[in-house]
């Protein structure tokens, strides 16, 4: 089957980001399929290509083609909407020029509908859509979309998207009922989360010991992180506070946060507030997988947190799985599925997003816990193979896409 797979933030782990295309796609590809990922370059050296801007390289058996446009985390809304649309434009043209057999569209943006179901009617192909969140839903709840002629106009992209979809793809089953709510048959929802790369976030614990070497302020104490986007919406000066509680608590304990965005500020202010900064709490910057599975390999805890947000219980974010994936236990600060699965196997702790010093004390408590940690890691482990191994998955997703392709799809 030839695929046409569209992916405006398609990342190599040798990349900061999630990978999830880039592993989903060259799985696709060690299973006898063609996969063209059209995306966009967003580094600065950008390489020569052709007339239109576009160039292309080959990942891992994967046909990638880039046409640059800036983005950052830090970016405005209207600019990231602006790069939206922009990539949209190109990527209509580049998709429909592709053959293909079916036409595979993943989100965030939304946008990326516009161009997924330009090629596949003029190619008359069929289209699988992939929602990774629920838009409009987040943008309204947190305030970044309140123009009630935007809203209506990302609820009617949001359906066009359904409509022409012949299966869509959901990672979490709140997002698949989301998604059914709008009228779309429950039926041609799939349920597939994000994933656990075992083999690459499994390193074992030397990776980590030597990490932990290199930072004199780390050596052998307790080690919490976050790796991923300091967005608004992720809230993670949320960490910054908690790690204050902490210090009056058990000082030795180190919280490090990698990554960037438009919530550093905020971060920043709230650190320096309660005078942690540098103290038990560190920030390092945005890094490639291919550095963040040290970090891992030494962590005693991984975390996930967002704002305090209902509409965010439905998330899958990739940092949750990454950690799963390498043994490591999970904290998270809300509610949903996620908690339920750490309640239900011990893989993890559900902090308390309101009281910083109950969250505080259980943290310390269960980092101080070499027990617990033994065992909570074994179910992280654990519930990374069962459930969510990348393998696994990927075999869902290729059946999801024959299915789809009406028989019209050629082995190569």
């Amino acid at each position: 089957m030839n695929i046409v797979y569209l992916h405006q933030y398609f990342n190599t782990p040798k990349m900061a980001g999630g990978t999830r295309s880039y592993e989903m796609a060259r799985r696709l590809v060690e299973y006898g399929h063609r996969v063209d990922m059209v995306t966009s370059y967003r580094q600065e050296d950008i390489p020569e290509g052709e007339t239109d801007g576009w160039f292309q390289s080959e990942e891992s058996g994967i046909r990638v083609h880039w046409l640059p446009v800036p983005y950052s985390n830090k970016m405005s809304y209207r600019q990231r909407i602006k790069a939206f649309f922009r990539f949209a434009w190109g990527a209509a043209r580049k998709a429909a020029s592709i053959e293909g057999d079916l036409v595979f569209a993943t989100s965030t943006p939304l946008t990326i509908a516009l161009p997924a179901v330009y090629a596949a009617r003029k190619k008359k192909l069929p289209m699988v859509f992939e929602v990774r969140d629920l838009w409009p839903e987040l943008p309204v709840a947190i305030g970044a979309l309140k123009n009630p002629l935007l809203i209506m106009a990302a609820r009617m992209l949001e359906r066009f998207a359904y409509k022409h979809a012949k299966q869509i793809i959901a990672l979490s089953p709140g997002m698949k009922e989301g998604i059914v709510k709008t009228g779309y048959p429950a039926g041609r929802v799939e349920i597939i989360p994000n994933s656990c790369d075992i083999d690459f976030f499994d390193l074992g614990p030397e990776p980590g010991r030597q990490l932990r070497a290199k930072y004199q302020w780390l050596g052998e104490r307790p080690l919490v992180i976050y790796t991923g986007t300091i967005g608004i919406i992720n809230g993670v000066d949320y960490l910054a506070r908690l790690a204050g509680a902490v210090w009056e608590m058990d000082p030795e304990i180190r919280i490090v946060v990698i990554g960037e965005g438009q919530g550093e500020e905020k971060m920043f202010a709230e650190a320096e507030a309660v005078g942690v900064l540098d103290k038990n709490f560190f920030v390092l910057p945005n890094m490639p997988k291919e550095k963040v599975r040290a970090w891992l390999s030494a962590a005693d805890l991984a975390t996930s947190v967002f704002v305090d947000l209902r509409e965010m219980w439905n998330n899958s974010a990739n940092k949750f799985f990454d950690a799963l994936a390498s043994g490591t236990p999970v904290a998270i600060n809300y509610g949903g599925w996620q908690q339920e699965i750490l309640e239900e196997t011990g893989a993890g702790l559900i902090l308390d997003p309101h009281d910083l010093d109950a969250a505080a004390g259980l943290l310390a408590e269960k980092l101080r816990d070499k027990k617990w940690l033994v065992e909570a890691g074994r179910a992280a482990g654990q519930l990374a193979r069962e459930r969510f191994d990348r393998n696994m998955l990927a075999k869902k997703l290729e059946r999801v896409l024959i299915e789809a392709s009406n028989g019209n799809s050629k082995l190569l």
